[in-house]
C-alpha cells in the first residue's frame, strides 16, 4: 500500500502528464527526500523538465490542483510540495541567471488561492543554480531520461553567485520563519567552506562546533523543530536569534570574499 508521501508524488505524475503529455522529458525528487530523509518540516521536492512553456490556463490549472495535493505545516499529514517547472531550452545551454517556468511552494499558496496563478515578479530564478546542481547530485528519477542528459553542470562559480543572491532576503524573513533562515544559514555557510551540499540537520551539527556556546542553544533548537523533536517556540532565546543569525552571515560574506579571490575554475560542489 502506498504511504502519503508516495500518493502525493503520483498525484504529481498524473498532472504533470495530464498538462505536458509528450512535451514532459524529466521529472526528478531531490531534497531531503533523497539527502538525510523527510522530516516534519521537510518538502517533497520536485524538478519537472519540460519542452515548452505552459499557458496561462495550464499555470491555473497546476495551482489549482497543487493547491489540493500538497499539504500545509501543522495542518495535514501530508508534506507541502514544492515544484518546480523549467523549459530545457532555458537552461540548456546554461547562461546565468536561468529562468524558470512555472514554481508551486507552500510561501506561494495564499497567492494561488486568491487566484493568482503567476505570482512572480520575474521569470528570473539565480536559485535555479543550486537546485539543479542537487538534481545533478543526488536525484531520483520519476518520469523521463536521466538529468545529465537534459541538464548542463552549473558552473561553480555560478553556483557561488547564486548562494551570495539566496542571502539577500534571509535576514528579513529571520522574525518569521526563524528555523528556516537558520538552518539555511548553516547550510550555506557549509557548503561554501567545504563545496559539499548536506542535510540541514548535518549542516546545523557542523556549524553548532564553530559558533560560540551562547548560539548553540539557537541552533540546536532550530534543529529540534525542524525534526519534530520540539514545538515552534522562540520566546525565551529571541535576543540571541539575530546575533547567531549574523555571526553566521559574517562567517558566509567573508568567504564569499575569499572565494572570489582565488582561482576557482577546477573546483566543484559534492553532496555528502
Amino acid at each position: 500500500m502506498l504511504n502519503e508521501t508516495e500518493k502525493q508524488i503520483n498525484q504529481c505524475l498524473n498532472l504533470l502528464s495530464d498538462i505536458f503529455g509528450n512535451d514532459l522529458l524529466g521529472v526528478y525528487l531531490y531534497g531531503s527526500s533523497i539527502v538525510g530523509g523527510l522530516q516534519k518540516y521537510s518538502d517533497i521536492d520536485l524538478f519537472v523538465v519540460s519542452r515548452r512553456a505552459t499557458t496561462h490556463e495550464e499555470k491555473a490549472k497546476l495551482a489549482r490542483c497543487l493547491l489540493q495535493i500538497s499539504g500545509i505545516y501543522m495542518k495535514s499529514a501530508k508534506l507541502p510540495i514544492e515544484l518546480t517547472i523549467v523549459v530545457k531550452s532555458e537552461i540548456n545551454p546554461w547562461r546565468y541567471p536561468p529562468r524558470f517556468d512555472f514554481q508551486y511552494g507552500d510561501w506561494l499558496r495564499t497567492q494561488f488561492e486568491g487566484g493568482n496563478s503567476e505570482p512572480w515578479l520575474t521569470k528570473e530564478m539565480p536559485d535555479l543554480a543550486l537546485l539543479i546542481t542537487q538534481v545533478l547530485l543526488a536525484s531520483r528519477t520519476l518520469m523521463g531520461g536521466n538529468p545529465d542528459q537534459l541538464l548542463c553542470k552549473v558552473p561553480y562559480q555560478d553556483f557561488i553567485t547564486a548562494t551570495a543572491d539566496a542571502l539577500k532576503n534571509l535576514i528579513s524573513d529571520l522574525d518569521s520563519d526563524t528555523r528556516n533562515v537558520l538552518l539555511t544559514f548553516a547550510r550555506i555557510w557549509n557548503t561554501l567552506e567545504t563545496d559539499t551540499i548536506r542535510s540541514k540537520e548535518m549542516a546545523a551539527d557542523w556549524a553548532i562546533h564553530r559558533i560560540s556556546q551562547k548560539y548553540r542553544l539557537v541552533l540546536e533548537r532550530a534543529k529540534a523543530i525542524y525534526k519534530g523533536e520540539e514545538k515552534e517556540y522562540w520566546d525565551d532565546i529571541q535576543e540571541l536569534n539575530k546575533p547567531c543569525a549574523d555571526f553566521m552571515a559574517s562567517q558566509i560574506n567573508n568567504k564569499m570574499t575569499e572565494i572570489k579571490l582565488s582561482d576557482n575554475t577546477d573546483k566543484s560542489i559534492k553532496i555528502v
